[in-house]
């Protein structure tokens, strides 16, 4: 409690001998104030009874609206106030002490090494959650000795992450790893080189998401980790992240710092366990199984993950998107606009997107003749009139095999348009695939089929980016 000996000066003062009227209306004046911040400061970090207690001393020890009670009363109240400040202060120092002694290392005269935030959950906005496997260094004020040595010897901190079951992220080495590796271009297929090699990042970007701002005073320089989400009271869901102080000025060697969050990591994640495991879940009831391809159509707009697909195509998507960094941290380092490219089909059916470096997405010949089939027509199709498309598929089909619809070929067309079978799925899940492998779903979406279950699928592009040169053969 950094501020109670103000507190305890200033309700001291108020229990002392009348006083000059303007000298005691002062010391209420200051009273007041210390009282209102340190309410404030409760209130921020969710400690609900002793905002309520400090916000009504910050009432009564107002002096503009002054409450009715006699001299001897408010001598009494005074009294009271000054034993309750003194017996709170003695028991959050013995708190304190006890915290301290368990999270840090004690040199051998008993003084403690490094200073401990008492309490160290930081609430973000979701868009900051981190992945349960990573700490990420953060820093609001630079610490030079601390970055030379991460940038220099990252090893020595990987090394130690991955000892502890961490991903350590380190974000203006992350962002030359991601571009040396086209993670860029795959979250931004548009950017040129020379917004590839411009793309930076401080160490203070997560900061931005901090919901509340003043809890950037906390936070100097160290890392943090997702622990839990919660709803706020605002109705959005919320990221609780934890902070570890790491200090190259601290009168503590790195090592040992580093040695002690691994201890205090280890002891959050086994009380955490802990609690979980004591929380009691709802059922959420039957679910109804429906038959039919549209029944189990993987549909994006229902939420469900890109990464649900067939394994040659999960397994392309894993490695582009770099797994051991978060999903959620690649979101935030780049947010790709809506700078859609135009679809070209040329004369010989190849798919181009040369607004995107001439991208070319490739494509098995009946997985490219279903997605021609939806490109033909706009207002999408239901899965249950598939049976009508039959001979415009195997027409569209034949002029992708120069060498005639063997019967094989045939019974593939018809299973394709049989709606009771899962065919068409496997069909337009390669063809998201196919997009997805090669660039983010945030634009990807545009070019894949999609619709709501029992819904007509269809490909959301805008027309006036589709040029179809294949029409006019």
């Amino acid at each position: 409690m950094k501020y109670l000996p103000l507190y305890l000066a200033a309700v001291l003062l108020l229990c002392l001998a009348p006083m000059p009227y303007g000298y005691f209306t002062l010391v209420r004046v200051l009273a007041t104030v210390v009282f209102g911040i340190y309410a404030y400061r409760c209130l921020a970090v969710k400690k609900e009874g002793p905002t309520l207690v400090f916000a009504t001393l910050a009432l009564l020890f107002q002096p503009f609206a002054k409450v009715g009670f006699n001299r001897v009363t408010w001598n009494i109240i005074d009294v009271v106030v000054a034993i309750g400040l003194i017996v709170l202060f003695f028991w959050e120092r013995k708190n304190r002490v006890k915290t301290e002694r368990g999270n840090n290392p004690v040199s051998p005269n008993g003084s403690i090494k490094v200073d401990v935030v008492e309490d160290n959950r930081i609430e973000f906005r979701l868009e900051g959650k981190l992945s349960p496997k990573e700490l990420i260094y953060v820093a609001s004020e630079e610490d030079k000795e601390l970055t030379d040595l991460f940038e220099s010897y990252p090893e020595v901190f990987e090394g130690w992450g991955k000892m502890i079951g961490f991903q350590i992220v380190y974000l203006p080495l992350l962002m030359k790893k991601l571009a040396d590796k086209n993670v860029l271009r795959y979250r931004a297929p548009y950017l040129s080189e020379a917004e590839l090699v411009s793309t930076a990042i401080g160490n203070n970007f997560l900061l931005q998401y901090l919901e509340h701002p003043f809890d950037r005073e906390r936070i100097k320089h160290g890392f943090i980790r997702t622990e839990d989400i919660h709803r706020g009271s605002d109705g959005k869901d919320k990221a609780v992240n934890r902070f570890y102080p790491l200090s190259s000025k601290s009168t503590e060697p790195i090592a040992d710092q580093l040695h002690r969050i691994g201890k205090q990591i280890s002891a959050e994640k086994n009380e955490h366990e802990r609690l979980l495991e004591a929380r009691s879940y709802d059922d959420y009831g039957d679910t109804t199984i429906d038959s039919g391809a549209d029944a189990h159509f993987n549909s994006q707009i229902d939420n469900e993950n890109t990464d649900d697909l067939i394994a040659e195509v999960k397994a392309r998507i894993a490695e582009l998107r770099q797994r051991g960094i978060s999903q959620h941290i690649l979101e935030q380092l780049i947010r790709p606009d809506d700078r859609l490219s135009r679809l070209v089909i040329t004369k010989d059916y190849r798919i181009m997107l040369p607004d995107y470096h001439d991208m070319e997405i490739m494509m098995e010949p009946l997985v490219k003749a279903v997605y021609l089939l939806f490109l033909n027509h706009p207002e999408g199709i239901l899965f249950k009139d598939l049976p009508s498309y039959r001979n415009e598929l195997a027409e569209i089909y034949g002029k992708l095999r120069p060498g005639g619809l063997t019967e094989r070929a045939l019974q593939s067309i018809e299973d394709v348009t049989n709606p009771l079978l899962n065919s068409i799925n496997e069909k337009c899940a390669r063809i998201r695939g196919a997009f997805v492998g090669q660039f983010d779903d945030h634009m990807a979406r545009h070019y894949y089929i999609d619709g709501r279950r029992g819904e007509a699928k269809k490909i959301s592009l805008p027309r006036k980016l589709v040029v179809a040169l294949y029409l006019n053969n």
